[in-house]
């Protein structure tokens, strides 16, 4: 599938090294700095491992789907099927330094398409970081609403944090 010239696919065991770079490089440390959506400055634990990439690409209730610009990765996205009619989005990435550029708001077009294609989803769910009020308008903005409900950072943080819930209905779930 081809869309403003930017390929998508499931992410492949061959892929994972790739993909956890980018993670890593667009979540956390100084690299990630280049782009607004990273948390750099706010957890310094790593993002993910490919050992965990690899059990969610291994698990047929989640696609952890990839964005390509030619031979290189662009972007990531993973959703996962949530009860009979929902879903969830998690580590959407976006190369930062192609950051700003509208690569995001495909990746996030392709993966609530796909969630309703493979899922039946007729939501999607995720959570954000409170303390990223541009990252929960960004998606507001792209059709999320927070519900009120909050889940706990899963690391141990000072100060603590916490993750908003937001959800958006998806159109032929």
């Amino acid at each position: 599938m081809h869309d403003s010239a930017h390929a998508f696919r499931p992410a492949e065991p061959t892929d994972l090294a790739e993909v956890h770079r980018l993670i890593e490089r667009a979540y956390r440390g100084d690299a990630a700095r280049a782009g607004w959506t990273h948390e750099a400055d706010l957890i310094e634990t790593p993002r993910t491992s490919e050992a965990e990439l690899a059990d969610i690409i291994a698990d047929p209730n989640n696609r952890l789907l990839t964005a390509w610009d030619g031979a290189a990765l662009i972007g990531t996205v993973l959703i996962s099927r949530r009860g009979a009619d929902g879903a969830y989005l998690g580590m959407l990435t976006v190369d930062p330094q192609l950051q700003a550029g509208g690569i995001g708001h495909r990746i996030l077009a392709h993966a609530e398409a796909e969630a309703a294609r493979l899922f039946g989803a007729r939501t999607m769910k995720m959570w954000v970081i409170t303390v990223r009020p541009e990252l929960i308008a960004w998606y507001e903005r792209c059709g999320y609403r927070q519900t009120g409900a909050r889940e706990p950072f899963p690391v141990e943080t000072d100060p603590p944090l916490e993750f908003a819930v937001l959800e958006k209905p998806l159109a032929g779930g």
